[in-house]
């Protein structure tokens, strides 16, 4: 038996016709269930497992302009009905509330069946396994660098989700989910960094080869341990800057698809996660450079981000928040869509689990590529900063004001990267940001990462990423 054998189809369902008898105008269901299964260690010891399967379901209702939700762990009939009775309560009593009435968009029905492929599924992976791998890795960073404490994560989840509404949608998937995270701490004589990494995708334990695992984060606890031994100051004054895709990436996901989020935009989200400078009426107007283009796709295959319909039963596809500088397009659920007048929603409306509500998120979000080699980047640089990666970034509520501190960082010198440069200092605003673009690179690269956001809090998987960029006439702070 599978973690997709353990509900029933048909109560969700249920639950649909169920909404439409007690009066709703719109109805949905969502039934889920899914394997997890995680270890953390703590300077080498087992500190917390966790291996489990958790199955629900949850009702959304429309009537008379007001929404209700309601969910619930128990799947059999009589739980089912009172959720649904629930959830009519709540949309009656949020309609005598609500100063406009909740609409949402028209949207396709769709009749879908999709899962990604695992050589090895995440279900059928031990403990001992789990163990083995993360112990191979954390003795080879302690090999990497002189570590005060390192913490290494292991999580790994199964999903299997289906989804029905009173449009006639029935969609099934199956996406599994593996990830490492990691905090070491380098303290060497009196100086001291930390990095925090991550790596995660959508697919089977194949993922999960110690080997190279080990070596991509040894790699950058090496790097992190150069830069803070010989690093020297940032130079003063207006530069140029040449940016990894792990700066870029949080760019993106940071400075465009937060403040790209319609329901942020509407205030909607104001007292949970924040507000947006990006103002409806913005739409087509010039943010960033010609060269800056940001795209937040959640079809690329085995990212971490996946998915091919969203939570909202809406087929997924590319949106392109910024086109050549300009504002081109928002992330939208179907009530967004519906209440800026923009037709179909384009499949941005994610939930983390079954007892919460879909709202509109990001998937993966990253910065297009260009059509320049990354060598090309750096030519005509007399003198600049190469910020490879970063170890700390800080953007205000509104998503205007960002901050960056490079972890691993170099001084570029006549075109040529020369000496490591300690903890230099990217510090403006976003419109300067995507305006100081002039060059981007051809290879896209990507980093995982888990993107909080609502009330009750919802962790979901992102790739952030990006190619090279470079920056021009950019005044760096100075690192320590």
């Amino acid at each position: 038996m599978t973690n997709d054998d353990i509900f029933d189809r048909d109560l969700a369902l249920k639950a649909v016709d169920t909404a439409l008898d007690m009066g709703a105008e719109y109805a949905e269901a969502r039934i889920e269930s899914f394997v997890s299964n995680g270890l953390f260690l703590k300077n080498g010891n087992p500190e917390i497992a966790g291996f489990g399967t958790y199955s629900g379901m949850c009702v959304r209702v429309l009537m008379h302009g007001g929404m209700g939700f309601a969910s619930t762990d128990v799947l059999d009939r009589s739980h089912m009905k009172n959720r649904v009775e629930t959830a009519i309560r709540m949309a009656k009593a949020s309609s005598r509330l609500v100063s406009e009435r909740i609409t949402l968009s028209d949207e396709p029905t769709h009749v879908a069946d999709y899962s990604v492929k695992q050589k090895k599924r995440i279900a059928d992976v031990g403990l001992d396994e789990m163990v083995g791998a993360l112990g191979h890795i954390d003795k080879a960073m302690t090999e990497a660098a002189p570590l005060a404490s390192r913490y290494i994560q292991m999580s790994m989840t199964e999903r299997a989700k289906f989804f029905a509404n009173s449009d006639d949608s029935r969609i099934h998937s199956l996406i599994p989910r593996i990830a490492i995270f990691t905090i070491p701490t380098i303290v060497d004589g009196d100086k001291a960094a930390q990095a925090m990494l991550q790596r995660g995708v959508a697919m089977g334990w194949e993922y999960m080869d110690p080997v190279k695992r080990a070596e991509e984060i040894c790699h950058e606890i090496a790097m992190t341990h150069r830069n803070m031994m010989e690093g020297v100051r940032a130079p003063d004054g207006k530069i140029d800057m040449v940016l990894g895709p792990e700066v870029v990436g949080i760019a993106a996901h940071e400075s465009c698809g937060h403040p790209y989020e319609a329901d942020r935009i509407s205030g909607r989200e104001a007292a949970q996660a924040g507000e947006s400078f990006v103002k409806a009426e913005m739409m087509g107007t010039r943010i960033g450079s010609d060269a800056a283009t940001v795209v937040d796709d959640p079809t690329l295959e085995n990212s971490y981000g996946y998915y091919l319909y969203d939570d909202e039963g809406v087929k997924a596809r590319p949106k392109v928040l910024i086109k050549n500088g300009i504002i081109n397009e928002f992330l939208h659920n179907r009530e967004t869509s519906a209440s800026m007048d923009m037709g179909a929603s384009n499949g941005g409306a994610r939930a983390n689990n079954y007892n919460r509500e879909a709202i509109v998120r990001m998937s993966n979000t990253f910065v297009a590529p260009g059509d320049h080699a990354d060598d090309e980047l750096f030519e005509g640089i007399k003198l600049g900063v190469y910020m490879k990666s970063f170890m700390e970034w800080n953007i205000d509520d509104k998503r205007y004001n960002q901050r960056y501190i490079g972890r691993e960082a170099y001084l570029i010198e006549n075109g040529q990267v020369t000496k490591p440069v300690r903890g230099p200092i990217l510090e403006l605003t976003t419109p300067a940001f995507w305006s100081s673009i002039d060059a981007v690179g051809k290879k896209l690269e990507f980093a995982a990462a888990t993107c909080g956001k609502g009330e009750p809090s919802q962790g979901v998987p992102v790739y952030t990423g990006g190619p090279h960029l470079r920056l021009r006439g950019i005044t760096l702070g100075v690192g320590k």
